[in-house]
């Protein structure tokens, strides 16, 4: 794999995860503290939860697989708290482990993109983590949103000023 191969998904998988926190920011910024932790049924999580989960997720792929910390993870207490944490608490939490992440991706050698390593059960090179980070990341930032256009009945506005119509370029 070419070193500009590696740069551009450090650079793409950065600005995904770069691009998902202001939207889950402005999220929050429109929920009660009361919201951030209601959950819609038994089987769904509250944004709250969700938070704790990618902050989770992204140390454990990321943080400690790519970057070499102990993994520490709880996975359950993401799933099982129900407040503990204020909005802004949330929102500190998920800027530094992102902030975190964004630097050990930046950091990693491209040994160190392609060696292989098991997490969570799983087989995957650092390029493999990155991946289900991003996608994971992407993946809940939607529930997060859903859930506040759910309560909140407003356009989010992530979109706003552009035109998705354009077409292709060749």
């Amino acid at each position: 794999m070419t070193a500009e191969l590696l740069k551009e998904v450090k650079e793409h998988s950065i600005y995904r995860m770069e691009r998902n926190t202001p939207r889950i920011a402005s999220c929050l910024e429109q929920l009660s503290e009361e919201e951030v932790w209601n959950r819609p049924n038994d089987s769904s999580n509250s944004v709250g939860n969700l938070i704790l989960h990618l902050c989770g997720n992204i140390t454990q792929y990321i943080i400690s697989s790519i970057g070499h910390v102990p993994d520490n993870r709880e996975r359950d207490k993401e799933f099982s708290a129900k407040g503990g944490f204020t909005k802004a608490e949330l929102m500190q939490k998920l800027d530094t482990v992102v902030s975190e992440a964004v630097r050990v991706i930046n950091d990693a050698s491209a040994e160190e993109l392609l060696r292989i390593r098991n997490v969570q059960g799983y087989t995957y090179s650092g390029i493999g983590n990155i991946i289900h980070v991003t996608e994971h990341y992407s993946y809940h930032t939607g529930q997060i949103a859903f859930w506040t256009k759910l309560l909140k009945n407003n356009d989010l506005g992530f979109y706003a000023n552009i035109n998705l119509d354009i077409k292709n370029e060749d």
